[in-house]
């Protein structure tokens, strides 16, 4: 086990073993620039110690709790960016607006094209990630640290193409080379792949994780070098590996402690400045269906059909 000392209440670059609300509660007023949550979902999915089925309501005012914490140790110019499946999606968001007056910048669609299959019901291909703001007039966004290749730039070799690239789009799909014609240069698509079992980065011990990449893309736009990081639900560390690789300060809490270990082990293993696992823009170097590798035959999934899917898929 490894032996965590956690130096103050006021220190950061380090995780945490613990309930988040009450960790949140130990922090100063105004002292982190960003917070990604990518919370428990209550959809009976298996975590380690924590107990995802509460009553609907036992649950939102959990979350009100965590979320309030959240908002008030943000610095005002500071964003939150919340992970979520669609089973709580549309209360989050009022509460966030309405009762806890978050302003929401954009309303994110991460499209991944697997999910699990399902028999009564459409297949579920996504999640939502929201990005909220306290201040609808100061707030960053560092527009040119995620710009993204163009229509013109990629498929018609245009000459008055912006060299930088445009803004990503809010529906983020996992295989551009699939896309329907309907996805045009106008509308705001990001591009990555959820993290299979067969991936590089793939941690192993914990079920759900997020991409590196997609992370890199919500840390760079939304702080700086130096800025404080906060993830309450470490997970499988993703946010707090990204923020210390992206030289930003972080500071998460985990619940389990088998999960603290395996987080710190992982921070341990990087340094400041190294590569995000993945590709940062899928629509460049994804290779063409045509020269991909076809599928011949499919076997019926080893889950069951219609569970529900998507936990939370960590920070």
């Amino acid at each position: 086990m490894v032996n965590l000392r956690v130096q103050s209440l006021s220190g950061f670059d380090e995780i945490r073993q613990g309930d988040c609300v009450a960790g949140l509660r130990a922090l100063a007023d105004g002292c982190v620039d960003l917070a990604f949550a990518d919370p428990p979902f209550n959809i009976g999915y298996d975590y380690d110690v924590y107990q995802d089925n509460l009553d609907n309501d036992e649950y939102l005012n959990w979350t009100r709790e965590w979320m309030t914490e959240v908002k008030r140790v943000l610095k005002d110019d500071g964003s939150f960016w919340l992970a979520i499946g669609d089973e709580y999606a549309a209360e989050l968001k009022i509460l966030l607006q309405r009762e806890l007056g978050f302003n929401c910048r954009s309303w994110i669609i991460w499209y991944y094209t697997f999910g699990v299959n399902c028999t009564k019901k459409f297949n579920r291909s996504h999640a939502h990630i929201f990005h909220m703001v306290k201040d609808v007039k100061q707030f960053t966004f560092n527009a040119d640290n995620v710009r993204v290749p163009s229509a013109r730039q990629l498929v018609y070799g245009d000459k008055r193409a912006n060299s930088k690239g445009r803004l990503p789009d809010d529906t983020w799909v996992l295989r551009p080379q699939d896309l329907p014609e309907g996805f045009s240069a106008d509308d705001d698509t990001w591009y990555f792949p959820r993290v299979a079992g067969t991936f590089k980065e793939r941690q192993g011990f914990h079920g759900c994780q997020m991409p590196e990449q997609l992370l890199g893309r919500i840390i760079r736009v939304s702080s700086n070098e130096g800025e404080v990081v906060l993830d309450p639900f470490g997970g499988s560390g993703t946010t707090l590996a990204v923020a210390k690789k992206l030289n930003r300060q972080y500071l998460g809490f985990e619940l389990s402690s088998e999960y603290v270990d395996a987080i710190q082990r992982r921070l341990d293993s990087i340094q400041t400045g190294d590569a995000l696992e993945g590709s940062p823009e899928p629509q460049v170097s994804a290779p063409s269906t045509s020269n991909g590798r076809r599928v011949k035959q499919h076997t019926a999934p080893t889950k069951q059909e219609d569970q529900q899917s998507l936990p939370g898929m960590d920070g």
